[in-house]
């Protein structure tokens, strides 16, 4: 077995969990449901962000051929998708956290809509699950599976990751919609109820 993998697999688990946390988060009915969910989301996508960027860095200070600087070159895939949780994810899910917050006081309150769908996004699921991947890609070689050595099997395995990567792309895009539009009258009752009541006319 690869040294590698010691240093590869908890950062795995970290990006997998991550993924399967906020795979469930739009089904959760309950505010303090997807409060307490987010609370567990944050702190798996900020201790994965740690890991990989703890890899990274040691790797680019050293300059032998250690376990840790190739599981930083097999991380070196993950590194965009990572950093697009890092600026974009977080904020999201800190949003989402914070608007079930508001609504958690009551233990049986339902999660509106609108909070469902935001927790949806596309921005929060899709970067974590992509992170996930890339970091299985680097851990795949390290236990022996290498797909993209022989080259009859790397133009397939390249095309069949980037398929994954959009499917899962167009699912949470229209899971979110799905969910926006199911928020959309509460917003206009909102609205209406909002307006100042005019004079009447008899």
């Amino acid at each position: 077995m690869d040294d590698r993998l010691a240093v590869l697999l908890p950062v795995a688990a970290v990006w997998l969990a991550a993924g399967l946390v906020a795979e469930g988060l739009p089904g959760l009915d309950r505010a303090r449901a997807l409060r307490r969910r987010t609370g567990w989301l944050s702190a798996l996508v900020l201790t994965g962000l740690a890991l990989t960027a703890a890899v990274l860095a040691a790797g680019l200070q050293s300059a032998g051929d250690t376990a840790v600087d190739r599981a930083a070159a097999g991380l070196a895939l993950a590194a965009l998708p990572a950093a697009v949780v890092a600026v974009c994810t977080v904020r999201r899910i800190r949003r989402v956290r914070a608007g079930a917050g508001a609504f958690a006081a009551a233990p049986g309150i339902p999660a509106p809509h609108g909070l469902r769908a935001a927790a949806a996004h596309p921005l929060i699921a899709l970067p974590l699950q992509a992170t996930a991947l890339a970091v299985l890609v680097a851990v795949l070689p390290a236990a022996g599976v290498d797909l993209f050595a022989a080259p009859g099997l790397a133009g397939p395995a390249i095309t069949v990751a980037v398929l994954s990567v959009s499917a899962i792309g167009v699912r949470h895009a229209l899971r979110h919609s799905r969910l926006a539009e199911r928020a959309l009258p509460q917003a206009k009752v909102a609205a209406v109820s909002a307006r100042p009541a005019g004079a009447l006319h008899v």
